[in-house]
């Protein structure tokens, strides 16, 4: 039916997206350049607790719990940090983040959930990040949950971990995450941004992303639909993404 084929492995077994609902923005502690340029951000990234927490540490005396305790609200969810493998080791930032609003806050912490596969999207490019989603295994509680990660773009990985949330029973009250652009922040789609992108791509892409991804254009994140509305043709986003998983991760 279709003449361009992204295979997603394994990974298609796992993926699930939930309805959107009503669903907060993301709450970003600090912009991408602020993190990066921190000394301790390298040694981080890949695995390092002790430069984790001297970079949150630096992060969080300048912005404060109080937005924190706002989008949680009435709510005590348990935090769940995304358990992510990188190119060159485990990234330390999201379950050392976890650790300190955890004993901030009182809150508890959700262990149970992991990444199953490894997939580098820092510093890739739209398409990159789409062909190869996060996917999660692991069976959280009923619960309600906040999650945290160090950088969210697209936010794929946090819609990705929020589906498997929801899929087992369990809500995501919110999300954070340490670094990253401001537009970032809003992951509900909207309903003019979606009205837009079926305007302009019909009902084939569509069809197509189902079939490939197992869930409709209503369960993208805000960015990856104006990503997808900004590309020229259902030609140029099929190659595209079967481009990049040619080339492998």
């Amino acid at each position: 039916m279709y003449d361009r084929c992204v295979d997603l492995g394994d990974a298609r077994r796992y993926l699930y997206r939930a309805e959107w609902q009503s669903f907060p923005d993301v709450l970003i502690f600090a912009s991408e350049p602020q993190v990066k340029r921190h000394p301790h951000y390298a040694a981080a990234k890949v695995g390092d607790a002790r430069s984790a927490s001297a970079l949150v540490e630096d992060i969080l005396a300048t912005t404060g719990l109080e937005a924190v305790r706002s989008l949680i609200a009435q709510f005590k969810p348990r935090l769940l940090a995304v358990h992510a493998l990188e190119s060159v080791g485990m990234n330390a930032i999201p379950r050392v983040l976890a650790n300190r609003l955890s004993k901030e806050l009182g809150l508890p912490l959700e262990s149970g959930v992991s990444q199953l596969n490894r997939v580098t999207h820092t510093g890739k490019s739209g398409y990159h990040r789409l062909a190869f989603p996060a996917v999660f295994d692991g069976s959280p509680r009923a619960a309600d949950y906040l999650l945290v990660d160090d950088f969210i773009g697209q936010g794929g990985t946090i819609a990705n971990l929020r589906g498997h949330v929801h899929s087992l029973g369990g809500t995501v009250v919110g999300a954070l995450a340490l670094a990253g652009k401001h537009y970032s922040s809003k992951l509900q789609l909207q309903g003019e941004t979606l009205q837009r992108l079926r305007g302009k791509h019909g009902n084939q892409l569509e069809e197509w992303w189902i079939s490939t991804f197992g869930y409709g254009f209503d369960r993208l994140t805000e960015s990856e639909a104006l990503y997808l509305f900004r590309s020229d043709s259902f030609d140029v986003i099929t190659t595209r993404l079967a481009t990049a998983r040619g080339a492998g991760d």
